[in-house]
């Protein structure tokens, strides 16, 4: 349990203190004036100021924010105060200073797989087969469990992924696969059949296929130094991409609400990864930051894509929108959030093992 409070304070410590960061570093570039930065939420822990700016650690540990002047259109302020003004900076800096949170997120998760690909490798899976089905392709040419395919139609393949994209490049014509078994290699040629099989979100999607599945065998690609910011950057990018599919696909209803998770839920998984290891914590915590960047930017009021949303759309009319449009606004995504919460919190729960924190607490008062 203390493995699980410790890896969990050091998660959303560093996700939380990179963004909001950003937003500070660039706010202070741009000559608006910080008032506060703030580790949390409600009742200052721990507090001081320093050339105006007033740092703070906050009692609830779930995000925290930085706060600016003129941050409210409608706030007074003196003459001299208006060059430090949030709201009175042109559009393009506004932008800048909210969207330097999420870059900030993004920039975290690709120096943390750059330092985890230079130093660890990259994690591959192994092009070995791990079952046949039966009455398949790869079973009536003779395949079996344990096989290595090794080349198909002569090109090496170093992983399952370039076996898996191969096939379905070829479609259904017939491929020559080299094999490498423990009786030797060997050759035999493949005809894949056009199946319906379920995709990453469990939709059936027609692909060719030759009815196997990979083993759960994994080598370590090590890449040069030089080149790990290159795959840093794509493996991001690559992320980026599944977690704005998967908002997709769960507005879709193709993705199960069950599905989603809280700070529960991180909270554990935090543990369990901080218990492997701490490569498998940076790891973890380049996850998340990048799932936290792409959130963000969701154009929701509320969160950081919102507020950009209304400064691009005050760019393009030439002037700001209403202050009853944005409370409108405002209000409509803070119950769409407050909802969606309600939601993960009550599936974290659901998930919890609450047998074991009663032996826990047991233990903890004997």
């Amino acid at each position: 349990m203390l493995t699980i409070i410790l890896s969990t304070a050091v998660v959303l410590g560093v996700l939380i203190f990179v963004h909001e960061l950003g937003h500070f570093l660039v706010a202070k570039r741009s000559g608006v004036t910080v008032l506060r930065f703030s580790l949390g939420f409600g009742p200052k822990l721990i507090a001081y100021t320093r050339g105006g700016t007033e740092y703070c650690i906050s009692a609830i540990p779930l995000g925290g924010y930085v706060k600016m002047l003129g941050e409210d259109s409608e706030e007074e302020l003196s003459e001299e105060q208006l060059a430090g003004s949030f709201s009175h900076q042109p559009v393009w800096k506004r932008i800048a200073i909210v969207f330097a949170g999420p870059l900030s997120n993004f920039v975290l998760a690709i120096l943390l797989y750059s330092l985890l690909f230079a130093f660890s490798g990259i994690p591959e899976r192994l092009p070995e087969i791990g079952a046949v089905n039966p009455g398949s392709p790869a079973e009536q040419a003779g395949l079996k469990p344990g096989d290595t395919v090794v080349s198909i139609n002569g090109k090496p393949l170093a992983n399952w992924e370039e076996l898996s994209e191969s096939i379905e490049k070829y479609g259904a014509n017939p491929v020559r696969l080299d094999v490498r078994r423990d009786t030797g290699e060997f050759q035999v040629t493949v005809t894949p059949m056009v199946n319906e099989v379920p995709n990453l979100f469990g939709e059936g999607v027609r692909r060719p296929v030759i009815g196997v599945t990979a083993s759960e065998k994994f080598i370590t690609k090590r890449v040069n130094p030089l080149y790990a910011g290159y795959y840093a950057l794509a493996h991001t990018y690559n992320l980026s991409k599944l977690f704005l599919l998967t908002v997709v696909k769960l507005i879709e209803r193709v993705v199960p609400l069950q599905t989603l998770g809280g700070p529960i839920l991180i909270a554990q998984m935090a543990g369990q990864q901080a218990q492997e290891g701490f490569v498998h914590l940076l790891n973890f915590i380049a996850l998340i930051s990048v799932n936290l960047a792409v959130l963000n930017l969701l154009p929701i009021p509320v969160l950081d894509g919102g507020h950009i949303f209304f400064f691009l759309i005050e760019s393009i009319l030439g002037r700001p929108l209403s202050l009853r449009k944005v409370e409108i606004a405002t209000r409509v995504g803070m119950i769409a959030l407050l909802t969606l919460m309600v939601v993960v919190i009550y599936n974290d729960v659901m998930r919890l093992d609450w047998s074991g924190i009663f032996s826990w607490f047991r233990r903890l008062l004997s």
